[in-house]
């Protein structure tokens, strides 16, 4: 058997998870970079009976997926990936497992976001490593509003923190109730424009669907105060990444924070890095050693079950 753990930027993967166990079974390879180039993908897969893709940085679309007929068991961290397709995967005898994760990690990067965004920490941070000393004036939380779109299990933490800093918090997505708002202590805003229209700062905490995608596109920037930021810590598709960079770039909006993006890894030539309204980090939400810990310990899980003939966390049975 002959194992591939994809897009292991951080070359850890084997550091998570008994890997002895499986290696005792199997040949494993681990690959760092990212490959996108779906041909090239299907030749270095190739020979892989079993693969481990990290989250949805590599795309298995029922093209590539038909390029593998030896592929058997597709792993992906996590227990939803909308980048695979399940039904060609089992239309071709793959069987594809999950794993469990933590949701903490993106609620604290989103608070991360939020103070390095409105504190201008990184500005700051090189001003200082560059002999200078307080280049601007940075903006506090207390009294402002928050506005939150989505209040699953991230947004509620979000929110709680918004709470927690004083902050007036309004929560809308399409079908939130007032069960759940008043169940986390926040606002119900009447409308999706109303929550643009009222925020100081809007932080996007949904998950990435057809009703989604390009949920908030120029009209919804717009809307936005000139004051006020926006923060995507979900997915890069569900703003649009056209419309958000004209904001930015004649200043619409006061700036954004951002972790994911349409493409990725980031082009080098992309105009978000030429703006200086905007903190960016490369998709690190759930990028912990806490996080890790489970995603390659229980891919490991996965492994180990699918090649004793029990497998476990299937997602396309």
């Amino acid at each position: 058997m002959r194992v591939a753990i994809l897009d292991d930027y951080q070359g850890v993967a084997r550091q998570y998870g008994d890997w002895d166990a499986v290696g005792a079974l199997a040949e494993i390879t681990t690959f760092a970079d990212h490959l996108a180039d779906e041909p090239a993908l299907a030749e270095r897969l190739y020979d892989a009976e079993i693969v481990v893709a990290m989250r949805e940085r590599t795309p298995f679309t029922r093209a590539l997926i038909e390029q593998l007929p030896n592929l058997q068991l597709l792993v992906t961290t996590g227990m939803r990936n909308a980048a695979i397709d399940l039904s060609a995967a089992r239309e071709a005898g793959v069987t594809v497992c999950g794993t469990g994760g933590l949701g903490s990690p993106t609620a604290e990067l989103t608070w991360g976001l939020i103070l390095a965004l409105l504190r201008r920490i990184p500005a700051e941070h090189a001003a200082v490593r560059a002999g200078q000393w307080q280049t601007g004036l940075g903006e506090g939380l207390q009294g402002k509003t928050l506005g939150v779109l989505g209040l699953g299990r991230l947004g509620g933490q979000v929110a709680t923190i918004g709470r927690a800093f004083e902050m007036s918090v309004l929560a809308w997505s399409q079908n939130l109730t007032r069960a759940r708002t008043d169940e986390i202590g926040v606002t119900l805003a009447a409308s999706k424009e109303e929550l643009l229209e009222q925020s100081d700062i809007v932080t996007v905490h949904l998950v990435l669907s057809d009703r989604t995608r390009g949920l908030i596109g120029g009209d919804e920037l717009d809307r936005m105060p000139s004051t006020a930021y926006l923060v995507n810590t979900s997915r890069g598709p569900i703003v649009e990444e056209p419309a958000l960079v004209e904001a930015l770039r004649t200043r619409s909006i006061a700036g954004a924070a951002l972790d994911v993006f349409d493409q990725e890894p980031l082009p080098p030539e992309h105009p978000l890095l030429r703006l200086d309204n905007v903190v960016l980090t490369p998709h690190v939400g759930y990028v912990t050693k806490e996080t890790y810990s489970i995603f390659f310990g229980e891919a490991v899980e996965d492994i180990l079950a699918f090649l004793g003939d029990r497998p476990v966390r299937v997602l396309n049975a």
